[in-house]
């Protein structure tokens, strides 16, 4: 990581705030990671194979609507509210193991996870934040990139011990957890680290009044309608690509791994693209590839892994790349004194809307097989094309990216 300098501390904080995150979301897809072995070695059907990462979804927006509500962030020092957080996740981890394998108890206990992740990843974005001094597109990607391999670490359990083990990303992960609530302890606040500014319910009507916050809310809509289902989903199609092929069970997480960590370099670059070229044209972009991808990926089950492979690679980092910039562009075109609601009603419903894709998925894959598994995926992101286009011809579009729209 090569952070500009001009802050005494801010390299050392922003590394420790980063491999944190990194550590403590590993939490969040780790039933995914599980998911094949689960597959193989329970009846679980596809109503609960889809909820053992929605329901992570679902506790994540009702702890991030209670957190603001609350203004708990106000209350606890956010490194301990971070720490907090992560343990809680990690314990939840562990009840799960106790459960039964696919059963709605763990299900129930993915949801708690999902609850505390809610005092993670805002609350290390609201630290990372305040270390910003000019910068703040690459400290937003930054964040956006520790999501990302967080998200891709469970993969990496499984590929550590017994493939046939569910319970691995289980324990791995909350170990992680743990190790992550130490470390954030050692992580300095920046000189804008500020109060968090409480729910404004009258701002909530703004997010659909106010054209140009409509269409940023449109293109993040289309955004996530694509992204979660895809990585909920991505571990089982790579398990049934390479078990055609005669493959080991590895090779399926490895390139799960390989997906969805690859986004997260997209995410640094996509952020520097967007300040130099313009939010909506790299948006636009991002969407439209990742958009094609979801519609070539299932037909390539056939082809061979030189193939397969790259195209995977390329969906995963475009899926992911512009997810930074419907943030940023809420906090270029809101009044600052909304813009933490309005960030919080566009995060609440981007989520609520992962709920509904990644149990749908689940079943448009039993009904369709993996040829067109991931075909419904493109209407979202063609949407998010579609409203990111609008917002660009608008006169508000001139006040994102300094100019660049």
């Amino acid at each position: 990581m090569s952070a500009p300098a001009g802050l005494p501390g801010k390299s050392a904080a922003l590394c420790l705030i980063a491999i944190s995150q990194v550590l403590a979301l590993s939490v969040w897809f780790a039933g995914a990671a599980a998911l094949p072995a689960l597959m193989a070695g329970t009846e679980i059907n596809p109503m609960r194979q889809a909820a053992l990462t929605s329901s992570v979804q679902l506790g994540f927006v009702i702890g991030a609507v209670l957190s603001a509500v609350s203004g708990l962030a106000d209350r606890i020092p956010p490194q301990r509210l971070f720490a907090l957080g992560s343990i809680v996740a990690a314990l939840a981890n562990i009840a799960a193991l106790q459960m039964e394998p696919g059963g709605w108890s763990m299900i129930t206990s993915r949801a708690l996870a999902g609850a505390a992740l809610a005092l993670v990843y805002p609350v290390g974005m609201k630290l990372a934040a305040s270390w910003a001094r000019g910068d703040a597109g690459f400290l937003v990607g930054l964040l956006v990139g520790a999501l990302t391999l967080g998200s891709a670490l469970p993969f990496v359990f499984n590929m550590a011990g017994d493939i046939t083990d569910w319970r691995l990303p289980f324990m791995a992960s909350a170990m992680a957890a743990a190790i992550a609530a130490g470390l954030i302890l050692f992580a300095k606040g920046g000189p804008g680290l500020r109060p968090a500014a409480r729910l404004d319910p009258a701002a909530i009507t703004l997010a659909f009044r106010d054209p140009a916050l409509r269409l940023v809310n449109l293109g993040y809509l289309g955004h996530m309608w694509e992204l979660y289902a895809m990585w909920a989903w991505i571990g089982p199609f790579a398990h049934a690509y390479w078990t055609r092929l005669g493959g080991e069970p590895r090779l399926g997480d490895l390139t799960a791994f390989a997906v969805v960590a690859s986004g997260a370099l997209a995410c640094l670059a996509a952020g520097r693209l967007a300040d130099r070229f313009g939010r909506t044209r790299i948006t636009m972009i991002a969407l439209a590839i990742s958009g094609s991808c979801a519609l070539l990926v299932g037909p390539a089950f056939q082809l061979a892994p030189w193939l397969m492979i790259p195209l995977l690679i390329v969906w995963g980092m475009a899926v992911i790349s512009d997810s930074a910039q419907f943030s940023a562009a809420i906090t270029e075109l809101a009044p600052p004194e909304r813009t933490g609601t309005l960030l919080t009603i566009q995060t609440a419903m981007g989520f609520t809307l992962t709920v509904i894709m990644i149990q749908g998925l689940g079943y448009w894959i039993e009904w369709v097989g993996w040829i067109w598994a991931f075909t419904p995926l493109a209407i979202g992101p063609a949407v998010g094309v579609w409203a990111m286009a609008r917002l660009r011809a608008r006169p508000e579009a001139a006040r994102l990216a300094g100019g660049n729209r």
